[in-house]
């Protein structure tokens, strides 16, 4: 068994019962020695559970909030102290205060971050009949949103077990968000800062259906969504933008040089000329806008044309081939432009999945 000595246990409460003196309690068994314990503005009738835990126990720092801040607030918290004060500690692992991480699971996060050097999540199975189901849909949705618009497979998205070496909380403490989605943000973060991160699976427990929590489904759900919604219409935005100058560009090179051109040279030129422009534009408001990427422009605009001329040379195979089939000339450009447009649009979808998981995908942290 590892040496947990160098990791924090950061433990963030609102409102807590009997169930936080448990979690501590078991926290202590399974070798964990410094807990940072960061009262979120409870009410007053529920401070003894703070002051007596510190006063029964040397290995816990407590840490107040006047008042409620939020979830994210109490981890940036905990976090910076950590960074302050622990100039030797090898990393946290964050644990709700309900009693819902079994110690054991918490141990084995830290042990397999201590062995990889990554972010581990613990994971809970929602395909169990126990499982209530606000919080199956909830967090199978959320994970099909993270996967779909994000290009990130993580089965749990809303795990409040995680364990994160020291750089990786230097990367994490200034991750926008003082509520629950400063968790959504630090797993986008994880992708955008190319921080590896890996899951190991926990038990799934859920004490009287989960009443304990404080998340409000609407508002805090509104909170996570709209997160992955900007990402999402930063895409639109770059794809729209892309669009109109790349279908502009056919246009007026279809206009321009219809006298002087025929096909398939006058649909090759303005096909390629309205795509260089387009892709450079697309290229630097995706890497900068959209991925929010930290890997080289050099890298990332040599995948970016690996994926793009042959992306270019299909759109001009297809505008060709229906051009020829439905008998389109020349002059008919503003049907041809609509044909283009079409095209580009299926085409660009797959373009996007493959831009997510490789062209912009950021190279890892050692």
């Amino acid at each position: 068994m590892k040496d947990l000595s160098n990791i924090s246990v950061v433990l963030p409460s609102l409102d807590p019962d009997e169930k936080l003196n448990a979690v501590i309690d078991g926290l202590l068994e399974y070798g964990f020695t410094d807990i940072i314990l960061v009262n979120d503005g409870s009410k007053p009738e529920n401070l003894h559970y703070f002051t007596d835990a510190a006063a029964a126990h040397p290995e816990i720092i407590l840490l107040h909030h006047e008042v409620n801040k939020g979830k994210g607030a109490a981890l940036k918290n905990a976090f910076r102290w950590f960074l302050e004060n622990r100039p030797d500690g090898l990393g946290v692992v964050t644990v709700d205060g309900d009693n819902q991480h079994h110690p054991a699971d918490t141990r084995a996060c830290c042990e397999h971050m201590l062995e990889t050097g990554h972010c581990v999540l613990g994971c809970r199975d929602f395909n169990q009949e126990d499982v209530p189901a606000r919080s199956s849909f909830g967090n199978k949705t959320t994970s099909m949103v993270f996967k779909i618009f994000c290009g990130m497979t993580i089965s749990d998205t809303q795990t409040g077990l995680r364990a994160l070496p020291r750089k990786a909380v230097e990367e994490l403490v200034d991750v926008a968000g003082d509520r629950f989605e400063y968790e959504t943000n630090m797993l986008l973060a994880f992708k955008t800062k190319g921080i590896p991160f890996d899951e190991v699976k926990i038990r799934t427990v859920y004490i009287e259906e989960n009443k304990s929590s404080h998340f409000r489904v609407i508002h805090d759900s509104w909170r996570i969504y709209k997160l992955i919604l900007a990402h999402f219409f930063r895409y639109t935005l770059s794809s729209l933008t892309s669009f109109v100058v790349d279908a502009s560009g056919v246009f007026l090179l279809t206009k321009l040089l219809a006298g002087v051109l025929v096909d398939p040279m006058l649909s090759a030129v303005s096909t390629i000329g309205a795509r260089v422009i387009s892709s450079l534009l697309n290229f630097f408001m995706n890497k900068n806008l959209v991925f929010q990427t930290r890997v080289s422009t050099g890298k990332a605009m040599v995948r970016y044309y690996l994926l793009a001329l042959p992306q270019m040379a299909a759109q001009w195979i297809l505008n060709q081939g229906f051009y020829t089939l439905l008998r389109i000339g020349p002059e008919a450009a503003g049907l041809r432009t609509l044909i283009h447009i079409l095209v580009m649009t299926v085409l660009f979808l797959i373009s996007f999945t493959i831009q997510q998981r490789w062209v912009f995908a950021p190279q890892k942290s050692n």
